[in-house]
């Protein structure tokens, strides 16, 4: 009887497969690079071809390296780089142009006049979130307006419009359906979070076509069987949520008040807050956790663009370190004398500020800044707008005092100095947990669970384990001096 199950793990710089043993341990993983593409300053767009093809390779390494086949699979989670955009003819399958990344900002000017134009408050009213080029809606519209034909073929229907889970989901089902979750569409800037369903007005400002989105289901649903001639043919695909929901979940943070950090490309929490739908007074972003048994769950979440990919900087941009698990070893070298600030603002500032026209700063330089300064200063950048977004997310929820314990995942949470660091900078413990694949278990859970091979949420929540915990050791004068001057240097930075 299969009793594994495989998540696909699609994130911004590769994609990943991991096989999960029926009692949650990891049996095989798979992962590829893919390619960025950045034609303009500020654009990122990705290959949809290719991202196709990566995750069939790392489904197929992950199997490998599991020893088994698609036959001992018993269900498919999907995870997915949230508010990225495919566009794809609705015979072929083939996309009409590269997928266009959360990242990217060439719809800023657009936004600014949506907002000029007072139509920022009814959509956030709407759809919890902002009018900023970070979220699908203007990037769809860009696209409609820009590519040939695109409009006028998406109004007869030819097109489908999904983040990447529904065209993932579309591949690898043979478009036997046009689907997606309501964590996913809740990113979009076109779905309505309170009445859970795409909204004709925001439509019509945005001029989407609602025949191109895809039907929304739960968390946890019957999205699709894999198509015959895959590896996974018939394998049923039961789970799928947005990178950070899923984070969320394999968090196990399934109470109000509990808190997770994801810290991957960028840095992304999100504060369980239950059946409410807090609406934030200090610009974070109302939305859906998840939704299982048609019970919708909701967050208050904050989102800072950079946070890893201020590590491949280092790596790929200065060439100051070989690979990133150097990063943590050469800010421990750094001259504690100097007080050197990097304001990461490559694509602009999250929340808190939402500052699409921002870019990025150093301050502090001497002449004896080098190499230890500046990585300290990159590493020090996502412990300090963590603590923006932990400090707006007291303000808006009223137990927010009461959580005194972060939990943390993603690729940079492998760094001792740096969560040693953050714990510092917040003034309150940092848990890591065992199973840093959070993000792919939390996707893993959502079909495990469906399937009948995993624990409900109690167990599951019971199960969670934690591989060390980080205390605050910095006095509050130092804590207050560093993030004086951080604030400093995020004023210098900001456009406006």
């Amino acid at each position: 009887m299969a009793n594994h199950v495989l998540a696909i793990d699609h994130g911004t710089t590769s994609s990943r497969a991991i096989v999960f043993r029926d009692d949650q341990s990891v049996a095989g993983v798979g992962q590829k690079e893919f390619t960025q593409h950045f034609p303009r300053s500020g654009w990122v767009e990705h290959d949809p071809e290719e991202i196709w093809d990566t995750v069939n390779r790392s489904i197929a390494e992950a199997l490998e390296n599991a020893s088994l086949s698609g036959a001992d699979i018993a269900a498919i989670g999907i995870t997915n780089q949230r508010e990225t955009v495919v566009v794809w003819d609705r015979e072929t399958g083939e996309a009409v142009f590269n997928a266009i990344v959360w990242q990217d900002r060439r719809t800023a000017s657009m936004c600014s006049q949506m907002k000029d134009d007072g139509l920022e408050p009814m959509f956030t009213g709407k759809t919890g979130l902002l009018l900023d080029p970070y979220f699908s809606g203007t990037k769809l519209r860009w696209l409609l307006d820009n590519v040939p034909d695109a409009r006028a073929r998406a109004e007869r229907g030819e097109l489908c419009f999904g983040t990447v889970d529904s065209f993932l989901i579309w591949r690898l089902i043979g478009g036997a359906r046009h689907v997606t979750d309501a964590t996913n569409a809740s990113r979009t800037l076109m779905y309505n979070i309170e009445q859970n369903c795409w909204d004709d007005e925001l439509l019509g400002h945005l001029r989407v076509p609602s025949g191109m989105l895809p039907d929304v289901c739960d968390s946890a649903d019957d999205f699709g069987t894999v198509k015959a001639d895959h590896p996974l043919a018939g394998t049923p695909i039961l789970g799928v949520a947005g990178d950070q929901q899923a984070a969320t979940i394999g968090n196990a943070c399934f109470e109000p008040g509990m808190m997770k950090v994801t810290y991957g490309t960028g840095c992304f929490s999100l504060l369980n807050t239950g059946d409410e739908l807090v609406r934030s007074k200090n610009r974070l972003l109302s939305t859906i956790a998840y939704r299982l048994n048609g019970v919708t769950t909701y967050a208050v979440e904050g989102s800072i663009f950079v946070a890893g990919a201020g590590v491949q900087w280092l790596r790929d941009g200065l060439g100051l370190i070989q690979s990133a698990e150097e990063s943590g070893v050469l800010a421990a070298r750094a001259d504690p004398e100097q007080a050197v600030y990097l304001v990461p603002a490559f694509v602009g500032l999250g929340a808190p500020y939402w500052d699409a026209e921002a870019r990025g700063a150093l301050f502090g330089l001497t002449r004896n800044t080098g190499p230890a300064e500046i990585a300290k200063a990159t590493l020090d950048s996502v412990c300090y707008q963590t603590h923006d977004l932990l400090t707006a997310k007291r303000g808006d929820w009223q137990g927010g005092d009461a959580q005194t314990v972060l939990r943390v995942d993603g690729g940079m949470v492998a760094s001792d100095w740096t969560m040693q660091r953050l714990a510092d900078i917040l003034g309150v413990p940092v848990d890591r947990p065992v199973i840093l694949e959070t993000t792919a278990l939390g996707a893993a859970w959502l079909a495990g669970q469906r399937a009948g091979v995993w624990p409900d949420r109690n167990a599951f929540a019971d199960g969670w384990a934690r591989d060390r915990r980080f205390e605050p050791r910095i006095d509050d004068a130092s804590r207050r001096a560093d993030l004086a001057g951080w604030k400093d240097a995020v004023q210098r930075t900001l456009s406006r």
